[in-house]
């Protein structure tokens, strides 16, 4: 970025994502904030980004010369199967307002977060980023996965007509700080670890649906954070970039349980209720493209993220989403 004032703004910046973009540049000698960089996180109370007008009124305000774009209307499975329509026409409106205003206003870059649920539901492993639009998503969330998509539509279009520089990058599943702990409509991970407190504290055990096998690749939200950091910065694309670590780096659903039943010092009953489903075995995703263009960047290991995560989770459990 040039070093006359940047003035960087992060929409949906009091999630999950955004808030582990704050504490980098916060916190992070390489990857922290820059001599002339102003950092800006948005958060709901800022406007709303389906309004067109509330939009214009952010960018008028702030007047970003660059964006990561994390802002969505996000839900767990059985709200998407409920109202896909909501969810891909409010995305829709979002990105579109977003981008929009982006170009009006002279924006230098804006990297958006897209999802690992856009690629074609059948498919063939390692998916990676020419995958994209070679089929449909998983019909339970459709409308969310679309409107997804349509980014990389509406970058590459804004790209050939106006050469605007706007690009996405693809995260696999993100835990970390300040996730949201609920115990339905949470990830995996952050649900898990709520369950597990709670069977600490009640002496009730900790029963984990299925049988543990399936394989999911974790990133850290401190270690996305920094990748977010690095492609406004380094990647010249306009095509997606897949954000995850290796796939070597798979772990099981056991695993996760392990390391968190270990993490919180958990002693007690500690088992799988294998009459409920698995879902997907496996979502591999190739993070080749990513490491030949930044083959120095080290991942957190899994153990570690998780032990910094369920202290967090431990030190603000009575504040938390949950």
């Amino acid at each position: 970025m040039s070093p006359t004032k940047s003035v960087i703004m992060v929409t949906g910046g009091s999630g999950l994502v955004g808030k582990a973009i704050q504490w980098v540049v916060e916190n992070d000698d390489k990857y922290g904030r820059r001599e002339g960089e102003e950092w800006v996180f948005l958060n709901s109370k800022d406007g709303n980004l389906v309004d067109p007008a509330q939009t214009k009124a952010v960018f008028e305000k702030y007047r970003p010369t660059h964006i990561i774009h994390l802002a969505a209307k996000v839900g767990g499975l059985f709200g998407n199967m409920a109202a896909n329509l909501d969810y891909f026409r409010d995305n829709l409106l979002i990105n579109d307002n977003i981008l929009h205003n982006a170009k009006e206003f002279g924006v230098q870059k804006v990297v958006s977060c897209l999802s690992t649920c856009i690629f074609p539901d059948k498919t063939t492993y390692p998916i990676d980023e020419t995958m994209v639009h070679l089929g449909p998503p998983h019909d339970s969330n459709y409308g969310y996965s679309h409107s997804k998509r349509m980014v990389d539509v509406m970058n590459r279009a804004y790209n050939d007509q106006y050469g605007c520089n706007f690009t996405s990058v693809i995260p696999t599943n993100v835990f970390g700080p300040h996730d949201n702990f609920h115990l339905v409509n949470s990830h995996v991970i952050p649900g898990l670890i709520h369950k597990c407190y709670l069977a600490q504290e009640n002496g009730t055990p900790f029963i984990m649906a299925g049988t543990g096998r399936p394989l999911r690749q974790f990133i850290y939200s401190r270690d996305l954070a920094k990748l977010f950091i690095w492609t406004l910065r380094e990647y010249k694309e306009i095509t997606p970039l897949i954000l995850s670590v290796p796939e070597e780096e798979e772990v099981s659903i056991k695993q996760v349980g392990d390391s968190i039943v270990k993490a919180m010092g958990y002693t007690g009953d500690y088992r799988f209720d294998t009459t409920k489903a698995d879902g997907q075995y496996k979502k591999t995703a190739s993070n080749k493209k990513l490491m030949s263009l930044n083959p120095d960047f080290q991942f957190t290991p899994f153990d570690v993220a998780l032990n910094e995560t369920v202290e967090w989770f431990k030190e603000n459990v009575d504040t938390i989403r949950k």
